[in-house]
């Protein structure tokens, strides 16, 4: 039986017995972890995000993100802001994730999803970590609605399709990508000319391959420097011009998370123009 006296020494015991409160204080140190916490935590607790965060061509918060202070990008910087969670990811720069656990900071890792079940599980793991597990049901809840947008405009006969990036580095199959063009009835290419992970092609692999739709970040790319210059190619203009180039912005693909409705809806909008040319 609980006596009056045990419930009075239950109600002195210290806090590290209850609950643990939501961190007051966030600093994220990588583009893809700057995406969950703008996505799931309260604007009072982000504290830094990272300097990529607001890069428009990656980010797919760019716009949010832009109110937040955006300089998290070494450890000076994260211990003077004196954070109680730091968010980064497994290819953040080694030394400065060393650094800061040295230091006894609390830092989480995440690494880059692979598929849409992994970007699930760390939006429900930030979800947590923030104190607000609640908001990830929303989030997947649009994220499964979107992909029976997607697999709704699937197009039956399944084109095969090559994301094709600078400097010739093409997306492999074990991808989020290429889960992601699947759901929309698109072959993902890259699984021949790439493998499993993906890679650099030769420009003669791919026209001699010759997929069907090429998936680019822009329908008519600037040759800005050496590796943008491969995809202005002429063979490549002549081979695909925009009809037979599909529009994925690498905002949508880099990280996941929050970005997969629209880069599902992105991608079922282009399945309706292959159905309906």
């Amino acid at each position: 039986m609980i006596t009056k006296s045990l419930l009075a020494l239950l109600a002195l015991l210290p806090a590290t017995f209850a609950a643990a409160a939501p961190p007051e204080r966030i600093v994220s140190i990588n583009l893809c972890t700057d995406a969950l916490l703008l996505a799931l935590a309260n604007p009072s607790q982000i504290v830094d995000l990272s300097p990529y965060a607001t890069d428009p061509t990656l980010s797919y918060l760019a716009t949010s993100a832009a109110v937040f202070r955006h300089d998290a990008g070494d450890a000076e910087t994260v211990v003077g802001l004196d954070p109680d969670l730091v968010l980064a990811g497994r290819f953040t720069k080694l030394a400065t994730r060393d650094m800061l656990t040295r230091l006894g900071y609390r830092v989480v890792l995440l690494d880059a999803p692979r598929s849409i079940a992994q970007s699930v599980d760390q939006i429900r793991e930030v979800a947590d970590l923030v104190g607000y597990p609640a908001r990830a049901d929303s989030l997947i809840a649009n994220i499964d609605a979107a992909r029976q947008r997607a697999a709704a405009e699937a197009p039956p006969s399944h084109p095969t399709a090559a994301v094709y990036q600078r400097r010739g580095y093409v997306t492999g199959a074990d991808t989020l990508t290429g889960e992601l063009m699947g759901i929309a009835g698109f072959t993902n290419a890259g699984g021949t000319l790439a493998g499993q992970t993906g890679g650099f092609v030769p420009l003669e692999k791919l026209v001699e391959d010759r997929p069907d739709y090429l998936i680019v970040a822009s329908v008519d790319p600037p040759a800005e420097d050496q590796g943008s210059a491969l995809l202005a190619h002429p063979a490549l203009k002549r081979l695909y011009p925009p009809a037979r180039r599909i529009v994925l912005p690498q905002r949508l693909t880099v990280c996941g998370g929050p970005s997969l409705p629209a880069a599902l809806d992105r991608l079922a909008e282009e399945a309706r123009r292959v159905r309906s040319p």
